[in-house]
């Protein structure tokens, strides 16, 4: 006869708040094991006594067939002394000093939660907190860790008899659901006009349905902060929700309660489908159809709209279909235009009220801000251009063995990144650190991290730029607590965030196309149409777009009017009055702009392939001044016509990229009444083209035959793809971006890399 056996089983990874231990219970009393599970400050640990068969079985059927919303990411186990067990308990979780656990993001309502909102009988019938242990709130509840209720912003509400039961019976799907809560015990909702509560539950909710129908304003408290809602299909409640909120073009995102309603107003494929009924519940950007009623200034200049599904049962119930009531909705974030999104119910009634005509609220607090996520398909994988709410704060492998780092990221679309172990926590979404309230939430989200996942950084990591708050932030920082400081060339960020995304282990050189606006060169110059070659630990500059000045510097990247002068100017092209950006400018501000140019006056220099797109789109009359960041490459890009093949040409000599060809050949299309599609097309073959000569140069000289396309030029989808296939169809393996940002979202986790290797090194 075979003796049993006692096992002592570690699993770290998510594990907490995802139904871990009743999975656990069950499949240990399935196998007829006993002993006990409990959470513990680092993950779930386990002690079974039992057959060495069956012991053998339970762990099988824990690495083959997890929690759907778990992710194990290692498990230890430790034959003990032999204990006996009369049965198998699921005990009180423990703390211990200085351990943590990976957190689970906030997740969308699951199927059977959605069943019972809108079952009759049921007794959370319509509660718009409906949530189990599959799905409902997380990261942006939870205070510390471990994981229970003391510990989340439910702790104020005390649980009924009926959700006790629940919570403390393992054969229940709502055992141990921290935000468990019913009408009876739980949040509620409230309708609010002028600070004043007019109505709560379902009667809040039919007169927010309301304000919408009659073409109003409403503000609504989320997951991860405040919307601010309307009618889409209503121009005039458009129009009114972008003046107030001081938003003059930047698109709104958009709500729809099914696929159904999503497909009357976009073509979407089986790849977007998926991405927009996933558990994220991301914001997906979709290809318009052009015959809806969709008003015009929900996103102006775009061939793209971002729509996204219900993901809270608030959601559900206030998007419910109904005769008369919109199937689409703006819901675009709380706040004035670069503020951060609103969550504080006295700070959301201070900064949204000259926004919003009425509230519809709910006294369960938001511990931390998440904005949604926004995300696209490129070659049917998903590409994330904002990781936050559904994503963060799911952490990445980290495959160096270092000390903590805190990166603390670029100046625009921030993101900062922790690290700990084998293991990087790429944050949410901060925004741009350009005012003091964003710069905050930076401090906040930080100092919150580091307390979640018990981090003490003992390397700080930041831009190369001294000038950016969040590199200010970690110089001071690292002064103050005397940690090591490392200053990291933003482009070289760029390419170890793609190399350690796609493959962190990879220790020979590669190809790095890293285009985008601005980032500050080790030459002191604007750099930003970069082509590297480089690793984790080191990179050297090949190729970049030769010089041209930025005259006024920020002022210039505003009015692409003036950068598309200077191009002309730099590539010794006279002013010809018919063109357009000259136009666009008055006389004075032409002489201005002709006497910075020539005598050098604030006119720093950039080899920015962001501002190459600009002064190409105002150009050919796309736009000469924008209101947000890449309006003029992003409504550029909208105009391209696929069945166009020709190109222009640059110079490539000894490490310049040369525009000048190119302009000459753009204005002689333009002095021949080429249209600006046409001139559209050309402009982004030639970006392809010029990628492939370049890689087929350094190829040549080097045998590299991997490329990494990272920066924010790379978030537009018709430069992407077409490089992609050419590179492929040249036999180039490519790497590119899909679960970490392209754009600057992504530059932290490249500077935890840089650094980690760094020091290795």
């Amino acid at each position: 006869m075979v003796s049993n056996i006692t096992v002592k089983v570690k699993i770290r990874g998510v594990v907490q708040g995802v139904g871990f231990r009743p999975f656990i219970y069950h499949i240990a009393t399935h196998y007829d094991l006993k002993g006990w599970v409990l959470n513990s400050s680092n993950g779930v640990e386990i002690l079974v006594t039992g057959n060495p068969n069956s012991v053998k079985s339970f762990l099988d059927e824990i690495k083959q067939n997890p929690p759907t919303l778990a992710r194990i990411d290692s498990i230890e186990t430790n034959q003990e002394i032999y204990q006996e067990f009369r049965s198998f308990e699921i005990r009180m979780s423990e703390s211990k000093e200085g351990e943590f656990i990976p957190v689970s993001p906030d997740i969308c309502t699951c199927d059977d939660c959605l069943q019972e909102l809108i079952n009759p009988a049921d007794r959370r019938y319509r509660y718009p907190f409906i949530n189990c242990t599959n799905c409902g709130p997380r990261f942006t509840i939870i205070q510390n860790i471990p994981y229970d209720r003391p510990l989340t912003t439910m702790s104020e509400f005390e649980m009924c008899e009926d959700c006790k039961k629940e919570y403390e019976d393992p054969e229940n799907r709502r055992f141990h659901a921290q935000p468990i809560a019913c009408p009876k015990c739980g949040p509620h909702i409230s309708y609010f006009i002028q600070n004043t509560k007019v109505a709560e539950n379902d009667e809040a909710l039919r007169l927010a349905r309301k304000s919408i129908i009659k073409g109003e304003i409403l503000a609504i408290k989320g997951l991860g902060g405040y919307h601010l809602a309307c009618n889409a299909t209503d121009h005039e409640a458009v129009r009114k929700l972008r003046n107030r909120k001081k938003r003059s073009d930047k698109p709104f995102a958009l709500m729809a309660y099914s696929l159904e309603q999503v497909s009357r107003y976009c073509e979407i494929s089986v790849d977007e489908k998926n991405l927009l009924e996933s558990i994220e519940r991301p914001i997906v950007l979709l290809d318009r159809k052009y015959n809806s009623e969709l008003a015009l200034d929900v996103a102006p200049g775009q061939r793209s709209l971002g729509i996204m599904l219900p993901y809270t049962p608030l959601h559900y119930l206030l998007l419910e279909p109904e005769t008369g009531f919109p199937d689409l909705l703006v819901m675009t974030s709380g706040n004035m235009s670069e503020e951060p999104i609103a969550y504080q119910d006295d700070d959301a009634e201070i900064r949204l009220n000259s926004i919003a005509d009425s509230y519809l609220i709910h006294n369960r607090q938001i511990q931390m801000r998440v904005d949604d996520s926004v995300t696209r398909i490129i070659n049917d994988t998903p590409f994330i251009l904002r990781r936050s709410r559904g994503y963060a704060p799911n952490s990445f492998p980290f495959p160096y063995s270092n000390p903590s780092i805190l990166a603390t990221g670029a100046e625009l679309k921030n993101t900062f990144c922790l690290t700990r172990d084998n293991l990087a926590f790429l944050s949410h979404h901060i925004g741009d650190l350009e005012n003091l309230e964003t710069y905050n939430a930076f401090e906040e989200s930080i100092t919150h991290f580091e307390k979640l996942f018990r981090i003490d950084p003992k390397i700080i990591a930041c831009d190369l730029h001294p000038n950016y708050l969040a590199t200010r932030y970690g110089i001071a920082r690292a002064e103050k607590e005397n940690k090591k400081l490392l200053l990291i060339q933003h482009h070289h960020a760029h390419l170890a965030a793609c190399i350690a995304e796609n493959r962190p282990k990879l220790e020979s050189p590669i190809i790095g196309l890293c285009f985008d606006g601005t980032g500050l060169g080790t030459d002191h110059a604007i750099w930003g149409g970069e082509v590297l070659i480089g690793k984790l630990s080191q990179y050297i500059r090949r190729f970049h777009l030769k010089y041209v000045p930025l005259p006024g510097g920020d002022v210039t990247i505003r009015i692409p009017a003036r950068m598309a002068l200077t191009h002309l100017w730099a590539n010794n092209i006279e002013w010809d009055p018919s063109f357009l950006p000259a136009q666009d400018l008055c006389v004075e501000e032409k002489n201005v702009l002709r006497t910075q140019l020539t005598k050098g006056i604030n006119s720093p220099p950039t080899s920015s392939m962001g501002r190459l797109f600009d002064a190409i789109a105002s150009f050919i009359g796309v736009r000469q001044r924008v209101n947000y960041e890449g309006q003029a490459a992003i409504e550029m890009e909208s105009m391209v016509d696929f069945s166009i093949q020709d190109y222009y040409s640059f110079n490539l000599a000894n490490d310049l990229i040369d525009a000048e060809p190119l302009w000459n050949q753009i204005v002689r299309d333009f002095l021949a009444n080429a249209s600006p599609t046409v001139m559209a097309s050309k402009f982004h073959n030639s970006v392809s083209q010029l990628c492939l000569d370049i890689c087929q140069v350094i190829k040549k000289e080097s045998g590299i035959t991997t490329v990494a396309l990272s920066g924010g030029v790379w978030q537009n989808k018709v430069l992407i793809k077409k490089t992609i296939s050419l590179l492929q169809q040249n036999h180039f393996e490519v790497l590119w971006h899909s679960k970490i940002p392209t754009n600057d979202g992504g530059i932290a986790f490249g500077q935890a890399c840089i650094a980690a290797n760094t020091i290795l090194n």
